[in-house]
């Protein structure tokens, strides 16, 4: 790299990172402007509420990070157009894709940052701040219910609960098939179940199990029975942030898993695993898109260049987050849903570059 090339990707960088320091304060004071009385009211430790900002930072600069990318771009390029610098670099023979060269190694390194955080740490912070909006801020803090809830947790095995709450780790009604091609070979059933994890085994009361027999059946009772079960109690129903909350190898891990047991909450699944890989992708799509609108020297200043970027940036979380919807709650594919605002503004990104390059 020359020292222009060091020149632009330092303002790329610096001015990337000032525009994330000054936007997360915004976003604590704000939350908690909102959330002030709800914790003085629950008592909740200092200790947990610092966590939670500290998991509020990941979680908020991760989610907002193409477009803070977008506007720091086109905030510094403005200026470098503004001080015609930019006139004086093209004049001086340096092409416009030349010119884009320090862009789109400082988009590449953005991009691996926030995959590395996506795939690792994002995780981890996702975990800490759903948990506590439940724990400390819900209305009802201490019931987490789901009814009538089945899963296949073998090939030849189905469960049954009438509901399961969440906190406890206990489930009502519960019922365990198990099954030898066509035809029924045990079912138990139980009044109560829980989870004990200190030795990993489940506690079932009013126990019962029928044993299909040729000619009679087999039936065992006990009031209370500890057995070991080929499936987690707390997977029945997991929370709706589920996904957000693992690695990437843990989240492929647990989309194949709630395949085989047909959940349908596996379109919320894969929008999580394909948005990891979609937000660094825009990362140069937006880099792209800020450069060629806000390379040229306008009349109205920097003001019309950002009022511009500030319209194309609400465009783009538009269309993410209503195809993101649609991916949940109907048929559109995840994946066509995911990737389909990285499409159109890439499209938007050639058309405008080229006319820049004019």
């Amino acid at each position: 790299m020359n020292i222009i090339d060091k020149y632009i990707l330092k303002r790329y960088l610096a001015t990337f990172s000032v525009m994330l320091l000054m936007f997360i304060p915004i976003g604590i004071v704000i939350d908690v402007s909102e959330k002030i009385n709800k914790m003085l009211a629950n008592k909740v430790p200092l200790v947990a509420i610092l966590k939670y900002y500290y998991d509020f930072t990941i979680y908020f600069a991760n989610l907002l990070f193409p477009i803070f990318l977008f506007l720091s771009v086109i905030w510094f390029t403005s200026k470098l157009a503004n001080n015609t610098e930019i006139i004086a670099i093209l004049s001086s023979g340096i092409s416009f894709s030349r010119f884009l060269r320090p862009y789109i190694i400082g988009a590449t390194l953005v991009s691996l940052f926030s995959l590395v955080m996506g795939f690792f740490l994002v995780p981890k912070a996702s975990q800490g701040f759903n948990d506590f909006r439940y724990n400390y801020l819900s209305s009802n803090p201490t019931v987490r219910e789901n009814q009538d809830v089945y899963r296949q947790i073998s090939k030849d095995e189905f469960i049954y609960v009438s509901n399961f709450n969440y906190e406890s780790k206990i489930a009502f009604n519960f019922t365990l098939e198990k099954f030898k091609g066509d035809q029924l070979e045990y079912k138990i059933n139980a009044s109560r179940i829980k989870w004990n994890p200190a030795d990993s085994t489940y506690t079932l009361f009013n126990y019962s199990k029928r044993t299909i027999g040729e000619l009679d059946d087999k039936i065992e009772k006990q009031e209370q029975k500890d057995m070991i079960l080929d499936f987690d109690l707390e997977d029945l129903t997991p929370v709706v942030y589920v996904a957000e909350t693992m690695t990437l190898g843990e989240l492929n891990r647990f989309i194949e898993k709630e395949k085989q047991r047909g959940s349908p909450n596996i379109n919320t699944y894969l929008v999580v695993k394909y948005k990891k890989y979609s937000i660094p992708v825009s990362a140069f799509i937006l880099t792209i898109i800020a450069v060629s609108v806000s390379s040229m020297k306008r009349r109205g200043g920097m003001g019309v260049n950002l009022a511009l970027g500030i319209a194309i940036a609400f465009t783009f979380i538009f269309f993410d987050k209503i195809f993101g919807t649609l991916a949940e709650k109907s048929s559109v594919p995840p994946l066509v849903a995911v990737w389909f605002s990285n499409f159109v503004f890439g499209i938007l990104a050639i058309y405008l570059l080229r006319n820049a390059k004019r």
